[in-house]
């Protein structure tokens, strides 16, 4: 089993930035790709960005391409999310998720575990 918590999230005004945390304990080995995804209330879960442990591969949504970066420290087995130039529509829970699979999903069900989330509140 992996245990994932996430933190850093908060509220912060349009234009600003937040910086989320997501530290990854027990079989993290068993981990090959992590990512992040977002819930806004009444919608559905939809892709961040996402990573491969090894090599650092990065993959992202179209609206948050240039805005947010995903990076990971291997040695603290804790994957980030960098959010700058934030707007209203970016508030949401964001979750962290790792996938066992080879290869970067945008899919919420190719991921086999998820932290607790965090809440992103952007006022406008």
């Amino acid at each position: 089993q992996v245990q994932l918590v996430e933190s850093g999230g908060g509220l912060v005004q349009a234009g600003g930035s937040l910086r989320l945390s997501c530290a990854a304990s027990g079989r993290t080995f068993s981990t090959n790709s992590m990512g992040w995804f977002r819930q806004a209330p009444g919608k559905e879960r939809d892709f961040v960005a996402a990573i491969i442990w090894r090599g650092g591969s990065t993959y992202y949504s179209e609206s948050v391409k240039g805005r947010f970066t995903i990076s990971r420290d291997n040695a603290k087995n804790t994957v980030y999310l960098q959010m700058n130039s934030l707007k209203p529509e970016d508030t949401a829970v964001y979750y962290c998720a790792g996938a066992l699979h080879y290869g970067a999903s945008a899919v919420p069900g190719s991921y086999d575990y998820w932290g607790q989330g965090t809440q992103v509140t952007v006022s406008s």
